[in-house]
């Protein structure tokens, strides 16, 4: 069996305030899109992880983790698997890409092994292995709240298939290094610091990302990039997550069709919204 593994984009992140137990609250619009990676899952004598594409390590990684959770807290998973990732999402682009093979596993596992956990359940579970693991149970595009695992379904036909261009720079950003930046300069208060509804397409410039400034300043290169994209006809351009992908919506296939990938000096990925 061979399963699709959606990478996201992060529209508007607002970091709220830090928690007793050391994380963040946050406000951000998960968007799927149609990137991904494939996950294989052949019957085997012994569990096997291969990776194509990238260095994972096979002992630490979030597919691992989740095969061994069912292993040890259900009694009825019979069988191994040889899986096997065919990497195409950057690590340590911001695009989710571990989290969603995590969310692929858990979703696999459960039909091969016939363990019948519905999606509500998945989504308890998936919080186990990171804050947006459960957004990739259902995908499409949700409200996180909270740590990010507390989701509301979002009804945004007028970006379905909106064409997503993703410039993907060669080094990656500490997601760590990056709460830790935000929070010299974070301030709770009791204002509405929540994401506004987004109606329409031209909507998408009310959003923002707490991460930017810290991230620009570190990596002016992120700002030089999202100027060119909106140049280039982007309707909305922004950092994903903490980074270091930077993406531009395209509000029609001719203005996207301007983009000249050879004004970077990054790889690029056209792709769509999947929601």
């Amino acid at each position: 069996m061979i399963e699709k593994s959606f990478a996201k984009i992060n529209l508007g992140l607002n970091i709220l305030n830090k928690r007793v137990d050391d994380y963040h609250n946050i406000d951000t619009i998960f968007l799927q899109l149609d990137f991904h990676d494939t996950i294989e899952f052949i019957p085997s004598k012994e569990f096997v992880i291969t990776t194509k594409n990238a260095k994972i390590s096979s002992g630490n990684n979030l597919v691992t983790k989740v095969y061994k959770f069912y292993k040890n807290n259900f009694n009825n998973p019979r069988g191994d698997f040889h899986i096997t990732i065919n990497k195409n999402i950057p690590i340590g682009g911001g695009l989710g890409g571990g989290s969603s093979n995590a969310a692929c596993t858990l979703k696999s596992l459960n039909k091969l092994w016939e363990l019948n956990l519905s999606k509500d359940e998945l989504e308890k579970i998936a919080v186990n292995f990171g804050a947006d693991v459960p957004f990739f149970i259902r995908g499409g595009a949700q409200r996180g709240t909270s740590i990010g695992e507390s989701l509301d379904r979002l009804d945004l036909q007028f970006l379905r298939d909106k064409k997503v261009i993703l410039i993907i720079p060669n080094f990656q950003i500490s997601t760590q290094w990056a709460y830790s930046r935000v929070k010299k300069t974070l301030e709770v208060s009791d204002k509405d610091n929540n994401l506004q509804p987004l109606h329409s397409i031209k909507g998408l410039k009310l959003f923002e990302n707490s991460f930017e400034n810290v991230v620009l300043s570190a990596y002016p290169e992120i700002g030089k990039i999202k100027e060119k994209l909106l140049k280039s006809g982007a309707i909305y351009a922004s950092l994903s997550g903490s980074g270091s992908t930077v993406y531009g919506i395209y509000d029609d296939e001719v203005a996207s069709n301007v983009f000249d990938c050879n004004e970077f000096i990054y790889p690029s990925v056209q792709s769509f919204l999947k929601i």
